[in-house]
């Protein structure tokens, strides 16, 4: 084997490879393409969140100066016959079709050369309407005579969601269940027995860079410039829709601002097309930062939870039931609900479990993929329920913990087996920063502090799969070819640091192609923690299939073994010149295995777990509910962090991120009208609500399965904070809140209802 030397890419935290460029503004984004004769497109929206369309009047629109053409649904059928897409049910039309589903759902496209003009002739569009019944609520929607969709149509896109079924007459978009032992006799038998609700709010993404798609429909070809987290996917239902081979369509992705989950599947891609095919022009959708609350959201969800125990302190039983409101449309909300179902026990080991996961239609925007994929908001119910248990029982809930988690080998209540996950690692390093064992100040007079911690546990997406090109050019460079998207995270920089490792060179050396369907090979997505590890061996294998590519060449050209002679030498040797490249290319599918329909029992849920433990210590004011996070701790599993500035760097971006979540992002609903879509009233966190003590950090564990030992971290510290924060809470006022956000009115609510001082509910949906 030709002797290439190591370099020592991994555990080096190299600077990220687009940094320069994006510093002095020279980094390329969708948002900023212009193409010749291009058209913008501006929606006009459903004003009621359930009605019959009766007419829509474009007469206004089309009359203003400049307008090129006002598009409808019946447009759209002139180039798709059947304009409805997504990645688990087909339920989602290009525009409205003979009926609105939420308040602020597209009903037509006014196209202009000029964006303003655009804008102006769609604020001219009138509808009227028939007014339907809506259901709003989750649990209301699960039982509802009154159904969103007449219709449920499977779309039988991933392996995993292959057993969805076409339904009539009903809300439910998946049931998914879970049973391992037998609980109903293991509660006869434990000496106590809880139960607690626990509800989430619907939020949304909000990455800087709102969502935009331009569409470019020529010689029998598309090309789409887009915003997405999955060119690969993009292309795929593209080609569907279109009736095309997938050659036809190309789909490139630049830098994005920001995508959390959001820009996964189909978003304005399918609009822009439409579009574009139609008036044979380039065209460009961007949304405003306002109108991103339609697009897509964080599913709310209502989680009741109810566990069996014993005196010792160990938990015998635990039965879970989760209604996840997925809105007006599935998008990939069925996944999110059996994902998240499975590990809805928490990271326990529990002997007999029964879970209930179902997703919820209802008349709101819709719901999809989002950071953490669900399990924040499980991991919001089974740790606050965790420290109520500890606190009845009179344990340490540090010690609680320690003796219910998983242990090495032991099944997950999917019965996979736990490998590699640092639980109690993480927990431990928590408890260590939060010096949880040391006497802590709790506050006098009116200003109370606490502390509380929580672990959380992430099943990652499988079955997926993964490819990648390295690309040896005749001078020795080299150039990586992935689907990909580096959306912030850092992905770029981790894959060049694999590709260098085994290649022997520094990770600066290696060009990092941008997703496009043309030249980059499929990936599944960037979501869900995985493209470390999957993309990251995929990578690492490509890699290793240039080394032995490059071997060949040394024997064919009669090279002693371990010869030291740079590549480029050689293949002067072989061209006469400098010329040729060695291509190497890797393929990843991780194994997996379905769960049985009746139990939902399968020895490979996942290729491994997402661990992540945090803790909190607050500082709350009695009188006004008013709330100071004084430390914020975030410990994550990371495997063998490949980069760890940037793993840190992803633990506290995701933290942040969380903590907005947790206290004080809620989209409002009156009505099923949004109340509070601008950001001067959906409130992000900003640097002012910072903690004055901000830990992020990471536990070494070694992920065996994964390149050079390295897993996911994107989503390890969303999982758990929430409870870590409500937790703190409760130590602090002796009251446990059930509801996110927690704003300073709910705090201030609930210390007025201990006092016996209650005040009247909101009358929100």
């Amino acid at each position: 084997m030709v002797a290439l030397m190591p370099v020592g890419n991994i555990g080096r935290s190299v600077p990220r490879l687009e940094s320069r460029a994006k510093v002095m503004g020279q980094a390329e984004y969708t948002h900023h393409l212009r193409l010749p004769g291009m058209l913008y497109g501006k929606i006009f929206r459903s004003t009621l969140p359930h009605a019959l369309i009766k007419s829509v009047d474009t007469s206004a629109a089309k009359a203003v100066e400049g307008v090129f053409r006002v598009v409808t649904i019946d447009d759209i059928r002139t180039v798709i016959p059947h304009p409805y897409y997504g990645p688990a049910f087909h339920d989602q039309p290009v525009l409205a079709d003979g009926k609105v589903r939420f308040a602020g759902e597209p009903v037509a496209v006014v196209l202009a050369s000029d964006p303003r003009v655009a804008e102006y002739a769609a604020s001219l569009i009138t509808a009227e309407y028939e007014e339907l019944p809506a259901v709003l609520d989750e649990v209301e929607a699960a039982t509802s005579d009154i159904c969103v969709h007449d219709e449920l149509k499977p779309a039988a896109t991933f392996p995993d969601l292959q057993h969805l079924k076409g339904r009539r007459g009903t809300n439910v978009a998946l049931d998914y269940r879970l049973v391992r032992g037998n609980v109903e006799e293991a509660f006869a038998a434990a000496d106590h027995v809880f139960e607690h609700t626990f509800r989430c709010q619907q939020a949304m993404h909000t990455p800087m860079e709102p969502f935009v798609s331009i569409a470019d429909v020529r010689d029998g070809r598309m090309t789409l410039h887009t915003a997405s987290q999955g060119p690969s996917f993009v292309r795929i239902e593209m080609a569907r829709l279109l009736g095309w081979p997938e050659n036809r369509v190309r789909v490139k992705v630049p830098h994005l601002g920001g995508g959390f989950g959001g820009k996964l599947y189909i978003k304005l891609e399918a609009l822009v097309t439409s579009l574009s095919l139609l008036v044979q022009r380039p065209v460009k959708i961007s949304l405003t930062m306002e109108e991103q609350f339609f697009m897509v959201t964080k599913h709310a969800c209502t989680f009741t939870i109810k566990s069996g125990v014993n005196n010792d302190g160990k938990v015998v039983a635990r039965k879970c039931r989760i209604l996840w409101n997925g809105g007006a449309y599935a998008d990939i909300g069925p996944r999110v609900t059996q994902k998240a179902g499975f590990t809805s026990a928490g990271p326990y080991d529990i002997d007999n479990v029964e879970i209930e996961s179902l997703a919820v239609y209802t008349n709101r925007p819709p719901a999809g993929a989002l950071r953490g994929f669900g399990a924040p908001q499980a991991a919001w119910a089974y740790e606050c329920h965790t420290d109520l248990i500890a606190e009845a029982l009179n344990f340490d809930k540090i010690e609680f913990r320690r003796q219910n988690l998983l242990q090495e080998g032991r099944p997950q209540a999917s019965g996979t087996p736990v490998h590699d996950a640092a639980f109690e690692k993480a927990m431990d390093q928590v408890a260590d920063r939060l010096d949880w064992h040391k006497p802590f100040d709790r506050g006098n007079g009116r200003i109370r502090r606490g502390r509380g911690l929580a672990v959380g546990i992430k099943g990652i997406t499988s079955p997926t799969t993964s490819v990648a090109i390295v690309n040896l050019y005749g001078d020795g460079s080299c150039g990586l070819y992935i689907g990909t998207v580096d959306m912030g995270q850092g992905s770029d920089t981790v894959m060049a640091q694999i590709v260098a490792e085994v290649l022997g060179l520094d990770a600066e050396a290696v060009h990092v192609i941008h997703p496009d369907t043309d030249v980059t090979p499929y990936d599944m997505g960037t979501l869900g923690s995985r493209s470390t590890f999957h993309m990251g061996t995929a990578v690492r294998l490509a890699a290793e299939d240039v080394l032995r590519k490059i071997d060949d060449l040394a024997k064919e050209l009669g090279l002693p073994p371990n010869s030291n002679l740079p590549v480029s030498e050689m293949l002067r040797k072989k061209y006469g010149m400098q010329a040729g490249n060695i291509i190497g290319t890797g393929s990843f599918i991780p194994d997996y295995k379905k769960p049985d329909p009746e139990t939902g029992q399968t020895p490979k849920a996942t290729p491994f777990w997402g661990v992540g433990a945090n803790g909190a210590e607050v500082e709350i004011d009695t009188e006004t509910g008013e709330i100071k996070i004084v430390k914020l701790v975030s410990v994550v599993d990371a495997g063998v962090a490949i980069n760890p500035r940037a793993v840190r760097q992803q633990v506290s971006g995701a933290a942040i991120m969380q903590m907005g979540f947790t206290m004080t992002e809620n989209m409002v609903f009156r009505d099923g009208q949004l109340t509070n879509g601008s950001l001067a009233d959906y409130k992000i966190p900003s640097l002012l609500d910072m903690p004055e003590q901000f830990v992020n950090e990471y536990v070494e564990s070694r992920q065996h399965s994964g390149p050079f030992g390295a897993k996911g971290t994107g989503e390890s510290s969303t999982i758990a904070l929430s409870p870590a924060i409500g937790n703190a809470i409760a130590d602090a006022i002796g009251v446990h809140l059930t509801d996110l956000p927690l704003t300073q009115e709910s705090i201030f609510r609930a210390i007025q209802k201990k006092n016996g001082t209650p005040l009247p509910e909101d009358d929100n949906d």
